[in-house]
């Protein structure tokens, strides 16, 4: 029997479903949804990247836009900077990030929130006159395209940007695939340093180079079947193909949709196409394609530079780019500034004024990456100093501190159903914290800390230096607020997932703990040797002896129960631990 949520898909989904937005919207917003099918309709809204927001705060959307591997072209941000001030304001204000912002995703985009139903005609007609959309931005679909943010700027073993365009306009704009078994997503690179991260993504295509007939061809490697969440995480797996550029469209295509046709669409827990790839297994995937969906014939996978790989691989600083915070040269001559966004939310002014600077030092055009944050490029020489002497810099600089640089952040109780515990206020004010109570080597550039509110991995904590998943314990005989804390994790030639250290850390104890582990790091770590690298050759009981909860100093307004705190849907209970479907199956990411 098939899963509920297919039934309410069933009969309206994809491109048709605008037009019923459009219709509630003109004719009263939230309160022209008749009751008994909100849920039928909320469930199909997410196709057009509106999703409605938690219990409590009914009649609030969020819109997640799409934008194939984080490109904002001159004047988009500005576009999206103003809407969030005109349109994303809400009834409470945020105690650490005010009201009226944006945040920046894991997947290279833009998501708004606090935004009526009502204005839903206006915000598109004004994101859509730039060329910003939100179709197919959340839902049963493929999500935003992810990719090398700096494509066709930055030096490229194959160039990847025709095939990152192709499937944004030709594969997620074809409405016969609108309706997946479950959310997909795609990545493509062509650079050889992984800020792709191909090892997380349902299909991804890596640079390769393979001899045919005698010939050195560049093209790319494929792999399948990679996820987190659930804590049932899964590395991508070689699909033992390689293709060349030309034909890479075909081979994405075929594969979803091979899902589309024989994926799972009754257990949404156990549906994801990384269960699928498990369960099919890569010969009967690559024979199918084979058979019934690629006309060329394909090549056996080539030599692949996962062994370059240093983007969030756990390698020093010196290895490569691990990131691309910071200021780094363009294939042209030029120079891109990537700047630090702390959990990736920026208030509505800040992104305004990040455009601006964009236009007067650069080419207009921002680039976001999957660590939340946004990168200026085309910047002159001769304007590379006026830049980094800007005020906006100080706030969001170009040379960050370890904690900042390698932080992120789900979105947390704040907005999400499923998650446990705030994060993005609670991260900001632990980054802080960090940087004043913890001293790290002088040759340690940055600590990765990604925060998670559930189990649905978001945050992507499972692939940090140090991960945190919101939890709940009791402590003086009261449920708080907690952390499960683990280590370890990281994408690169062999992705690692984290281990577990410590388990249900009450919230005021968490920040000690973590800050018992790093100076334990501090301490006892070799010169030059990464958190990653030192996790690696300490031993398991060590590290948990090492990451002792310790009460602190440490103060947030959130610690006990974070929906009984500042937001507008203060009363009552908390929500339940989620169930094991819930659990593996995320609003979003």
């Amino acid at each position: 029997m098939a899963h509920k949520k297919e039934a309410l898909k069933e009969g309206c989904y994809g491109d048709e479903v605008r037009d019923h937005i459009l219709e509630f919207a003109e004719n009263g917003g939230y309160e022209a949804i008749p009751e008994d099918e909100r849920e039928t309709w909320f469930t199909r809204f997410k196709f057009w990247g509106l999703f409605h927001q938690r219990d409590g705060q009914e009649s609030y959307f969020m819109m997640r836009l799409t934008n194939a591997s984080g490109i904002l072209e001159p004047d988009q941000l500005r576009t999206i900077g103003e809407v969030a001030r005109d349109y994303a304001t809400g009834p409470v204000a945020n105690p650490e990030f005010g009201n009226g912002w944006i945040d920046l995703t894991t997947r290279q985009s833009v998501q708004l929130h606090w935004l009526k139903l009502e204005d839903v005609p206006e915000i598109w007609e004004k994101l859509e006159s730039v060329g910003v959309h939100s179709r197919s931005a959340g839902g049963d679909t493929m999500r935003n395209i992810s990719g090398c943010p700096l494509h066709g700027k930055a030096e490229e073993f194959v160039e990847a940007g025709p095939l990152l365009e192709r499937f944004e306009e030709e594969l997620r704009k074809d409405d016969a695939l609108a309706n997946m078994p479950r959310k997909f997503n795609i990545s493509a690179s062509g650079c050889t340093v992984g800020c792709a991260q191909d090892s997380i993504n349902d299909i991804g295509f890596e640079p390769a180079t393979k001899e045919i007939e005698g010939e050195e061809v560049r093209g790319f490697n494929v792999r399948v079947g990679g996820g987190l969440g659930g804590r049932q995480p899964r590395a991508a797996t070689p699909l033992d193909i390689f293709v060349r550029p030309e034909n890479a469209y075909e081979v994405g295509r075929g594969f979803v949709e091979l899902y589309h046709d024989y994926g799972d669409r009754q257990n949404r827990s156990k549906n994801r196409a990384r269960f699928f790839a498990e369960d099919w297994g890569m010969e009967k995937i690559r024979e199918t394609l084979q058979d019934e969906y690629v006309e060329f014939e394909m090549h056996t996978a080539g030599e692949d530079f996962r062994g370059e790989y240093t983007y969030n691989a756990g390698k020093p600083v010196e290895a490569g780019q691990h990131d691309h915070v910071g200021v780094g040269d363009q294939k042209d001559g030029q120079h891109y500034v990537g700047l630090s966004v702390p959990v990736g939310r920026l208030p509505a002014e800040d992104a305004i004024e990040l455009a601006d600077l964009a236009d007067e030092y650069g080419s207009g055009e921002v680039r976001l990456t999957r660590r939340q944050n946004p990168v200026i490029v085309d910047v002159a020489d001769d304007d590379l100093e006026s830049l980094l002497a800007e005020p906006l810099l100080s706030e969001y600089p170009a040379e960050p501190s370890p904690f900042e640089r390698g932080a992120m952040a789900c979105t947390g109780t704040e907005f999400c159903s499923i998650a446990l515990t705030e994060t993005k206020g609670r991260m900001a004010r632990m980054l802080r914290w960090f940087n004043e109570n913890v001293e790290l080597p002088d040759d340690v550039g940055k600590i990765k800390i990604h925060y998670s509110g559930c189990t649905a991995d978001c945050g992507q904590a499972m692939t940090a230096d140090i991960g945190l998943q919101g939890m709940r314990a009791r402590k003086d005989g009261e449920m708080v607020e907690a952390f499960d804390i683990g280590v370890g994790g990281g994408v690169g030639e062999d992705p690692s997932f984290i281990d577990w250290v410590q388990q249900r850390v009450p919230a005021d104890e968490a920040p000690g703990a973590i800050r018992n582990l790093l100076q334990a790091y501090a301490a006892h770590c070799d010169d030059g040797q990464t958190f990653r690298q030192w996790v690696d050759a300490t031993g398991t009981e060590q590290l948990v002896e090492f990451c002792e909860p310790q009460e602190t100093d440490f103060e947030a307004p959130y610690m006990a129960d974070a929906k009984q705190s500042w937001y507008p849907f203060a009363e009552g209970e908390s929500a339940p631990t989620p169930t094991a479907e819930e659990s593996a199956a995320p609003s979003d990411d």
